[in-house]
């Protein structure tokens, strides 16, 4: 779970399911491929893992893991059904992302990457695991990096602040060999009662695509919608600002 700031801050056809993980309070996610021709290769190479709580403080709820076994950055396109803890689907719940792994907004590098799941409506609460299925799936045309870009924020004169701060601008840091392309998502969390899995509550997009130089740096500029969520956020709820490979 993502932390509040303290009160002062200083400056369908092939259907597989997942095993579960044991001891660890991880959720299953049921892996469904479907295969629809052109556009939608080798999507029986994506599996996913939710988890719905880590366990670990600082950590981010509600995520879902994908791993991609193809040696080239993807774009998929997903759906989702929410299960309960008996498997059975909770059809009042809408499942929705952050980075749009739902909408074809996110690539995934070759390997593990992450989206972070919101869930809304009657039984919001009961959502134990969800059921993936692959829509389409084409090949990005900007590769995603194995590490993921990392974010700072940033005064008004470029000093680093606090993300809990009235930031004015976010420094992207790309430690990979070749350039990336990202989005910035910055999101305002719940704060649940115990045993209550954290959700985002507000996401707003900071600036645009934005490409980030092999093993350099990017700075964008809060303005707009972007400017007022972060006033109207500022030393108040937990956030965090997320950068995710896009395209």
């Amino acid at each position: 779970m993502v932390a509040a700031s303290a009160a002062m801050v200083v400056g369908g056809a092939l259907m597989s399911a997942c095993r579960p993980v044991a001891d660890t309070g991880e959720g299953r996610a049921a892996s469904s491929a479907e295969r629809s021709g052109e556009g939608n290769f080798g999507s029986t190479a994506l599996s996913f893992a939710y988890v719905g709580d880590s366990g670990e403080d600082e950590t981010i709820n509600q995520t879902l893991q994908i791993t991609n076994d193809l040696p080239t950055s993807v774009i998929p396109l997903l759906s989702f059904k929410a299960l309960d803890k008996h498997d059975r689907v909770l059809r009042g719940v809408k499942v929705s992302t952050i980075y749009g792994s739902d909408r074809g907004k996110l690539v995934a590098p070759y390997g593990v990457s992450l989206d972070i799941l919101r869930f809304s409506g009657t039984g919001q609460h009961d959502v134990a695991d969800v059921r993936v299925t692959v829509r389409r799936m084409t090949v990005a045309s900007i590769p995603a990096g194995r590490h993921p870009v990392t974010t700072q924020a940033l005064d008004g004169r470029g000093r680093e602040i606090t993300r809990f701060e009235r930031f004015s601008a976010v420094k992207l840091t790309n430690e990979d060999g070749i350039p990336v392309s990202v989005r910035i998502a910055y999101v305002v969390w719940d704060q649940p009662p115990k045993g209550v899995t954290q959700q985002a509550v507000e996401v707003t997009a900071i600036g645009g695509l934005t490409k980030v130089p092999a093993h350099g740096t990017a700075i964008v500029h809060v303005r707009g919608k972007a400017a007022t969520a972060v006033a109207r956020n500022s030393y108040g709820p937990a956030v965090s600002i997320k950068a995710y490979n896009s395209q």
